[in-house]
């Protein structure tokens, strides 16, 4: 109940530099302190008090305030995020995207958070990577992703796509896109679901890794890579 709430929270701020991140998530982290807890006992106003003052990049403490509130909307409606999710995803779905739309529907809903620089708006075409990212922590489980929604399958997530990644998936040949967005997304997820059917977004860590850090010679990772 409180690991889906810090994963929405550090997935929204995972924009910047990874010590900038890193610093903000936690800041926000500290002040809620049980984020469940934390999210029913408050009322907006006193969210908005907490985090007054509070910035990341363009992001200020309102911005923070108001999806913590709109998550705290979902969670009395639907008794937690994972429900408001699951609850979206039929069968039917090859990926995640019509749940996702509804579930930040739900988000935005009247008295809810409202669109703002945390929460992008995935029916529009955004390639919507911190959200596709707070999915891969919630479903997966693994050394790198913690889960706990086991009633979304891997093989419907989509690909986490920042500039990192569409930079290595348009070098491995797997979209001649050069947009960052939703179709692209369907693309490069498409290549790697040949590769894992039911886990296409296994290799995201280790690949989008290659551009983050600054120690390793990507293309030479690349070429060796593509044999």
């Amino acid at each position: 109940a409180d690991r889906e709430i810090a994963a929405l929270v550090a997935s929204s701020l995972a924009y910047g530099g990874v010590a900038q991140i890193l610093d903000s998530v936690s800041t926000v982290l500290d002040r809620l302190g049980r984020p469940r807890r934390a999210l029913l006992g408050c009322g907006r106003e006193e969210l908005r008090r907490m985090f007054d003052g509070f910035t990341h990049r363009w992001t200020q403490g309102g911005d923070v305030a108001d999806l913590l509130w709109g998550a705290r909307r979902v969670i009395e409606r639907f008794g937690s995020l994972r429900a408001c999710f699951e609850g979206a995803l039929e069968d039917e779905h090859e990926t995640v995207h019509p749940a996702l739309c509804d579930f930040a529907a739900e988000l935005v809903q009247p008295e809810g958070c409202g669109y703002n620089s945390l929460l992008p708006c995935p029916p529009r075409g955004s390639a919507s990577k911190r959200l596709h990212l707070f999915l891969r922590w919630m479903v997966r489980r693994d050394r790198v992703d913690p889960g706990g929604w086991d009633g979304v399958p891997r093989s419907k997530l989509l690909m986490p796509l920042d500039v990192h990644m569409g930079r290595i998936a348009r070098r491995l040949g797997m979209t001649g896109r050069k947009s960052t967005d939703l179709k692209t997304v369907f693309e490069v997820t498409q290549a790697f679901r040949r590769l894992a059917p039911d886990d296409p977004v296994k290799y995201d860590f280790a690949l989008s890794r290659l551009g983050i850090r600054g120690d390793e010679d990507v293309e030479e990772v690349l070429s060796e890579l593509m044999g």
